[in-house]
């Protein structure tokens, strides 16, 4: 019986699952916070400053808002908007399918004003999928690196 109990309690211990990755980005901007709100755009306007994509479409599924996303040399990317707050200056969504080596995605694009500037902050949590803990953080901080120094670029004129 005691050996019983034990293997019990190890296969428990084998099959529950890693913590959740957290990746994140951030970076100043000399813009104001309502100018640097106005370029992240709606949910679609991901495509006037994220350099690796080729395409959004819009669409809605029992009241939610999604997007997919075209990225340039293939793939797409199917995410449904959770909020989007003016007012708070961020947009948060989840990834339902897609190309990236992600599962359980949840991200949280914002802006935070730093007296007459603003600061980009880009974050997510996920776990891997199809790939290590570390090539999957890589990949996503990657995402938000390229978009955040797009969108710094495209405030800063």
């Amino acid at each position: 019986m005691k050996k019983l109990i034990m293997v019990a309690i190890m296969t428990a211990f084998s099959t529950t699952t890693a913590a959740a990755i957290d990746a994140h980005y951030s970076k100043d901007t000399p813009a104001s916070p309502a100018k640097a709100w106005a370029a992240i755009g709606d949910f679609c306007g991901i495509l006037t400053w994220h350099p690796a994509l080729e395409k959004c479409e819009l669409s809605n599924k029992d009241g939610a808002t999604l997007r997919t996303l075209h990225l340039k040399g293939g793939g797409t990317i199917l995410e449904k908007l959770i909020e989007q707050n003016d007012k708070t200056m961020t947009q948060t969504y989840v990834i339902l399918e897609g190309v990236l080596p992600v599962a359980n995605y949840k991200s949280t694009l914002k802006v935070v004003p730093k007296g007459d500037a603003a600061t980009y902050d880009w974050s997510g949590r996920f776990d891997a999928k199809g790939a290590d803990d570390v090539e999957a953080k890589k990949v996503i901080t990657g995402v938000y690196t390229a978009g955040v120094d797009a969108l710094v670029s495209k405030t800063s004129n």
